[in-house]
């Protein structure tokens, strides 16, 4: 794959190539996590995932990966009635968090577009 990443650390043992859908999944799979957030756009909420797997999830992500620091661009769907700039702040926050931890890439960006808002999480 030409958008691989490669990741060197240690003894020059080898290298760790992160392919740019990996990030985007990471990105995409930690936004879920947050309460308030419906679906990546596409209409991926989490049970769809674990119905149908996680290959397409990444289709609401798209990265940016240059000189080891990465964009991260999101659509996502999010329930009625969740504050919009909070929910916003908290995934960006997780979605930063998750992609440095796994990857070892710096997050320089993580950009939201809300998509549009579900009423199956009104109550």
């Amino acid at each position: 794959m030409g958008n691989d990443r490669e990741k060197s650390k240690g003894a020059n043992i080898g290298t760790v190539k992160i392919a740019d859908d990996v990030v985007a999944r990471i990105a995409a799979l930690a936004a879920l996590e947050i309460e308030g957030i419906s679906a990546i756009a596409g209409n991926y909420t989490t049970e769809n995932i674990e119905k149908v797997g996680r290959k397409n999830i990444s289709k609401g992500a798209k990265v940016t990966v240059t000189s080891g620091e990465v964009k991260v661009d999101l659509s996502l769907v999010m329930g009625y009635g969740f504050n919009i700039p909070s929910t916003c702040s908290k995934v960006q926050s997780r979605v930063r968090t998750s992609v440095e931890n796994m990857t070892g890439l710096k997050v320089t960006d993580v950009n939201i577009h809300v998509a549009g808002i579900s009423m199956d999480q009104a109550e």
